[in-house]
């Protein structure tokens, strides 16, 4: 077992911090002195290396703690997708790197924006996220969609698809107009009620990767027409950050 000072030292992150993960039930301790203080075991310090890679990806502490306490949790699986991450993270520096090399030698003559995009990065993240935040979802789907047929299921999919088709009519108003609010609401009551439990936080990553993923945005605009998969991707940017 080690000591909060221990731990501290070891992860290079002070004892108020780790006071505080236990106080939000991130990191609580293995057990506790004849005094009082805590103690940490291997697999707490197993659990804090997840935290702290979470943390270096920009994950806020309340998304990690679902993440990780969620029972269908796969540490390995979540380290692999962290390592893919990170590796893109280092892409993005070394051509910023190389950008700001090639500005010193005055190689780079031209206004050469590329090196900012994460358009590749930001997709990956939206689908990691999506992926860890909506473990137990699935379980849920998978619950409520034993015994359907595949008629059923294509039903169900045409179903929706409708819902899409009703923005692309209404896409050239705005997003945050009352009857393009209505039907983001109509399609989180959809998804709740055949898939899962639509929370606003599992639709506004279902709204970012409309948008990320080009499988969505292809087959929600061959429904709504051109334009629809960004448009209702606003539309849900707006209804979650209401």
């Amino acid at each position: 077992m080690f000591t909060v000072n221990e731990v501290s030292k070891i992860a290079g992150i002070s004892v108020r911090t780790l006071q505080y993960y236990d106080k939000i039930g991130l990191l609580p301790p293995s057990g506790f002195t004849d005094s009082g203080y805590r103690l940490y075991s291997e697999d707490s310090l197993e659990r804090l290396q997840t935290i702290l890679l979470f943390r270096e990806l920009e994950f806020p502490l309340k998304e990690i703690k679902k993440i990780i306490n969620n029972p269908h949790f796969d540490r390995k699986e979540a380290l692999s997708e962290q390592i893919e991450l990170l590796k893109l993270r280092r892409e993005q520096i070394d051509s910023l790197i190389s950008l700001a090399e090639k500005l010193i030698t005055k190689e780079e003559k031209f206004l050469d924006y590329s090196a900012f995009d994460k358009t590749k990065l930001k997709k990956y993240e939206a689908e990691a996220k999506e992926k860890w935040g909506k473990t137990s979802a699935f379980g849920e789907y998978e619950a409520k969609s034993e015994g359907r047929s595949d008629e059923n299921n294509a039903s169900i999919a045409a179903e929706m698809m409708e819902i899409f088709k009703e923005f692309g009519k209404i896409s050239g108003s705005s997003p945050k107009s009352e009857e393009t609010q209505s039907l983001v609401k109509k399609l989180q009551s959809f998804i709740t009620e055949n898939y899962y439990t639509c929370t606003d936080e599992i639709l506004s990553g279902l709204g970012q990767m409309y948008v990320l993923d080009e499988r969505f945005t292809e087959n929600i605009d061959k429904s709504g027409g051109k334009g629809t998969a960004e448009f209702v991707s606003k539309a849900i940017a707006f209804y979650c950050g209401k």
